[in-house]
């Protein structure tokens, strides 16, 4: 067995890893990054990137197929090419991984080990090399970024085999099927099941409870439900399927009735990767669930030398959190025992659907529970004036600020370009803005931000520290 004593030893190389080998480099040479998959991370072989490209060619088919609405008329029917729009998604999907690797592989060689490695006593990991050696590694401070991985029913893949297939496996496809039942009802589920009906496979989406997406405020979850149930098959409260497989076929029983499909797609949220990590020998504590507690401004698991950042904490999901936690947790596992505090971002999450859905700040649901005293500003997208140009008025805004100060707390919207709204509100969360500070800011004219004016308008006016003056224009609706 070959013996390695390092300072800082880092077990997974996605985003988080990545990450956390840069801040701890700055502060000792003597580090070592575990891998035991291949290269290349969650966001850019299985997640971020590949869905997106899916969901871009999918945005491509259902302009061609809107297009009449706006007077433009395509003189020949559309034609999906499942095996071109594949090939695209895995070759773009290759070169985006092709960036990670490379920049893992111009680490140092002395940095870097490729096998699956567990803990055998507290501050030491036992790795089994994919040629076939074995290291004993010695190591000062630990960084656990072992990712995460998409939650399956023992029962589902007991029943269905190989046709039941992750995310993983639906972004290697040679082309498209004919029909897909996707099983949940969450981010990657709505995202995946979406993309997949506007190439032209029927689909079919369960859901184990009425919730649809990750928003929280009652009226908006409603509102989610009634816009992606008229575009998408969807099954809610069904929270014991009946699902069976017949040769390479998946049956459904709904209601009386049997459909069939080419796969089941897995897609019932992700759980921290640390099954096999031996944790029961590395002396730390465990929570109920198997997970590590941790304090999230400095990565440390409770007083010891160990950290653990990105999805192996289970706290946010997100690439952008798993860098920041990476680069938290790699430093503090540098610097140990001088654990510094770090701040964290404000929180922002994105959810690339048609209407998109995103959350800003603080949710509903977290507002509440902390008993925050707030109020909510709302405009419905219905009559926004650059939405109903656009073709794209669906949804709504509501933006929650504190009663008293005034401050933006946070938001939830469920609409066209959420995406870009989510980031000037997360943006004016993290700076501590007020209304009355966001509405003294330029918003230009037509444009969907409009929207957002409208909501801090009736916000400040509730919150009894306005109204501003109104200029409105009296051509483009009341959401303009």
């Amino acid at each position: 067995m070959r013996e390695h004593h390092v300072d800082v030893a880092i077990i997974g190389s996605g985003t988080a890893g990545m990450s956390a080998y840069r801040a701890a480099l700055a502060h000792s040479p003597r580090v070592l990054a575990i891998e035991g998959g291949p290269y290349g991370t969650t966001c850019a072989r299985v997640g971020c990137m590949p869905s997106k490209l899916l969901i871009a060619a999918a945005e491509a088919a259902h302009a061609v197929a809107e297009a009449g609405r706006f007077g433009v008329y395509i003189d020949r029917p559309a034609r999906i090419d499942g095996a071109a729009v594949m090939a695209r998604v895995r070759s773009e999907r290759d070169r985006f991984v092709g960036f990670v690797t490379e920049a893992v592989q111009a680490w140092a060689p002395e940095h870097r080990l490729q096998g699956w490695a567990r803990f055998t006593a507290p501050q030491t990991l036992e790795v089994k090399g994919h040629d076939g050696e074995l290291h004993r590694v010695h190591a000062a401070r630990i960084v656990i970024a072992t990712g995460s991985e998409p939650h399956i029913e023992p029962a589902w893949s007991a029943a269905l085999g190989d046709r039941l297939i992750r995310n993983d496996e639906l972004f290697d496809w040679r082309t498209l099927p004919q029909a897909v039942l996707v099983l949940g009802t969450g981010v990657i589920a709505l995202e995946l099941a979406q993309a997949l009906h506007r190439l032209g496979v029927r689909v079919r989406v369960l859901g184990r409870s009425q919730r649809v997406g990750p928003l929280t405020d009652p009226a908006l979850q409603a509102l989610a439900r009634e816009l992606f149930s008229s575009e998408l098959a969807l099954s809610l409260n069904q929270a014991t399927p009946h699902l069976r497989r017949e040769g390479d076929e998946v049956l459904l029983e709904l209601d009386g009735r049997v459909e069939r499909f080419d796969f089941a797609l897995a897609a019932a949220g992700r759980h921290p990767l640390l099954a096999g990590l031996g944790l029961e020998h590395s002396g730390l504590p465990l929570q109920a669930d198997g997970r590590l507690p941790f304090d999230p401004h400095t990565g440390q698991v409770g007083n010891s030398p160990v950290f653990i950042a990105g999805d192996a904490n289970g706290e946010r999901e997100l690439l952008h959190e798993a860098a920041d936690e990476g680069r938290i947790a790699g430093d503090n596992a540098g610097r140990w025992p001088d654990v510094r505090v770090r701040p964290r971002r404000a929180p922002l999450a994105i959810v690339f659907s048609d209407p998109q859905m995103a959350i800003a700040g603080r949710s509903h649901a977290e507002l509440q529970a902390a008993g925050t005293p707030f109020l909510a500003g709302q405009v419905s997208f219905a009559d926004q004036g650059r939405s109903r140009v656009m073709g794209v008025n669906r949804g709504a805004l509501h933006i929650y600020a504190e009663v008293g100060s005034g401050r933006l707390l946070g938001a939830e919207m469920l609409g066209p370009r959420a995406e870009h709204l989510a980031h000037l509100l997360a943006w004016s969360v993290q700076r501590g803005d007020t209304v009355q500070q966001m509405l003294d800011s330029p918003f230009y004219h037509p444009v969907i931000e409009e929207g957002l004016r409208t909501a801090l308008r009736l916000l400040q006016r509730d919150l009894r520290m306005g109204p501003p003056p109104v200029e409105r224009c009296l051509d483009c609706g009341p959401g303009a």
